[in-house]
């Protein structure tokens, strides 16, 4: 397989990001189940907030499946997760701890099977399944329509009126790194 940096490099639209942002990097997170616990955590909130929320939960409680489950859940809202969050990050820790997942379990399973998979646990739906992919597993094709960050980028890149279809075609190109794209492209949002 080629560079994916050589790939997007070639492309007329992220080659320049290519040149000032340098090669980013996609690789698996080493604890999926931490790495899961921070998607849930940045649904819906900006960087700041989900990086405060991170620092106070890890702090408070040990980022294993057994301790987020066994955790009293005012210990959990206290760190800042609102009740919701507090229930999915518990029904994440018993997805974790009843299906024995890890990187193991993971490795064969195709994008969409991981998808479905994670999305049958309550709180897991498609933009926390693709951020798993992408920063748990480090899948190196995955492009998240469904996140803003992303969805500003292809914006600016590409005109304020593209839809999340047009988005999903104009990422074709970039297959099979589009999660190398996303990473420049999240870099054209940012400024």
């Amino acid at each position: 397989m080629s560079d994916p940096h050589e790939l997007l490099r070639d492309d007329p639209d992220l080659g320049p990001l290519v040149d000032e942002h340098g090669a980013l990097v996609v690789e698996p997170h080493a604890d999926p189940f931490e790495r899961l616990v921070v998607s849930i955590v940045r649904q819906q909130v900006s960087m700041d907030a989900a990086d405060a929320i991170e620092q106070r939960l890890f702090d408070a409680v040990e980022a294993t499946p057994e301790a987020m489950a066994a955790a009293d859940p005012a210990v959990l809202r206290d760190a800042g997760l609102s009740s919701q969050k507090t229930e999915y990050v518990r029904n994440v820790a018993e997805a974790f701890t009843e299906r024995g997942y890890d990187h193991d379990y993971f490795r064969d399973l195709t994008d969409d099977a991981v998808r479905d998979e994670l999305t049958s646990i309550s709180g897991v739906g498609p933009w926390t399944a693709d951020m798993f992919l992408m920063f748990g597993l480090g899948r190196e094709d995955v492009f998240p329509v469904g996140d803003l960050g992303i969805r500003k980028g292809m914006q600016s890149l590409f005109g304020e009126g593209t839809t999340r279809a047009e988005m999903r075609d104009i990422a074709e190109r970039w297959q099979p790194y589009r999660s190398y794209a996303a990473l420049y492209v999240w870099r054209a949002y940012e400024g």
